[in-house]
């Protein structure tokens, strides 16, 4: 459900004091009877009162024996009452901090459902600046700057147009978020090469299938393997990155895919895992079906990943692949989905883009639990 109105946030607060002096009327004592009956001085009381000093345990005590109610009520009264103040201190520093949205893809965050819908006015950022740094789980942007700001320097970028901090921030946020629900062993780089041997089995399979298979097997090695929403300004389909020394994690979009650029792109982000350990602080953020992955780790994982989809003693019959059941004799031969061998066909420029295409199967994939 849609809530584009504001929360009710009442900036006004009632001290336990209020309630103090609710009594004193009803009784008609002076603040000096109740300071000489509580045993405090008249200065303690007012500032008690007027809420300038804390109600403690030792007051919450004696006002029960002197005015009545119990210990648990004044307590909570107090407790409530600071709630609120901090809450209203917070609010401000919220209000000073809204110039942080501009950095932020709040829109695309909204539509992800990173962020609950709300209208996007002077009144309601500071409750959306609450609501992001909530999201990214951080105290302040300040935070937000040392952890994520700063994480582009880990960036290790496929396409120039991936310089959106803010949007290439959240929709790894995002990625985390998965992760963090998700138990697994340690990663096993033995066992990590042995499923992915198996998960290329998974290709000749439809995603309702092949989806929580693939799941298991990435869990079973000790990899965090994630599918999010995408946020299009971070020219992102696809990143490899370690959470920690032990756990790598795939992530992936979910934009609307064929199944080559699909397993292309997974096969790619495993081959960085591989291929890339020794660098765990980088932060590979692939679209590797764009141009412009000319560093030395993707065209590394590049060539991994279409040699492992094609094993190199096979592409010589490339070549010789110009009709769509010889396409289909030779997937089945090697083991992976026709629509893989058309998408390296047109890559490699051996058959026109419009060719064979009905072989490529397109499919929409499900967020992660």
């Amino acid at each position: 459900m849609t809530d584009l109105a504001a929360p009710f946030t009442p900036d006004w607060v009632s001290p336990p004091g209020e309630t103090l002096l609710d009594i004193l009327e009803e009784r008609d004592w002076t603040q000096d009877e109740l300071a000489q009956r509580l045993g405090y001085t008249p200065k303690h009381v007012n500032q008690l009162i007027k809420g300038k000093v804390p109600l403690t345990e030792d007051a919450a005590i004696r006002l029960e024996r002197v005015v009545g109610s119990t210990v648990g009520f004044w307590l909570a009264r107090e407790a409530k009452y600071r709630e609120r103040c901090a809450r209203l201190a917070a609010a401000e520093k919220f209000a000073g901090w809204t110039d942080w949205l501009d950095i932020l893809p709040i829109k695309e965050m909204m539509s992800a459902g990173a962020i609950k819908k709300r209208r996007i006015d002077a009144k309601s950022k500071p409750t959306l600046v609450e609501s992001c740094l909530r999201f990214f789980g951080i105290a302040s942007p300040d935070e937000w700057q040392g952890r994520y700001g700063q994480m582009q320097v880990a960036f290790r970028r496929s396409r120039e147009e991936q310089s959106d901090v803010g949007a290439i921030s959240a929709w790894l946020r995002m990625g985390e978020q998965v992760a963090e629900k998700q138990d697994g062993v340690k990663f096993s780089r033995i066992r990590f090469i042995s499923v992915l041997d198996e998960i290329r089995k998974l290709t000749v399979l439809p995603p309702e299938q092949f989806e929580p298979l693939l799941r298991e097997c990435f869990k079973s090695a000790g990899v965090a393997f994630v599918l999010v929403p995408a946020i299009p300004k971070a020219h992102v389909s696809g990143v490899a990155r370690w959470l920690n020394p032990h756990r790598p994690l795939i992530q992936l979009s979910l934009y609307g895919k064929t199944n080559d650029k699909f397993w292309f792109t997974l096969f790619h982000e495993a081959a960085h895992v591989l291929l890339h350990s020794k660098e765990k602080e980088s932060v590979y953020l692939d679209d590797p079906t764009k141009a412009g992955a000319d560093s030395v780790q993707e065209r590394e994982a590049n060539d991994w990943a279409g040699n492992f989809l094609i094993p190199a003693r096979y592409t010589a019959q490339l070549a010789g692949l110009r009709t769509k059941a010889a396409v289909c004799d030779f997937a089945r031969a090697i083991g992976i989905h026709p629509g893989i061998v058309v998408g390296r066909l047109q890559h490699d420029g051996l058959i026109d883009p419009s060719w064979m295409n009905d072989l490529r199967e397109s499919f929409k994939l499900t967020a992660a639990e």
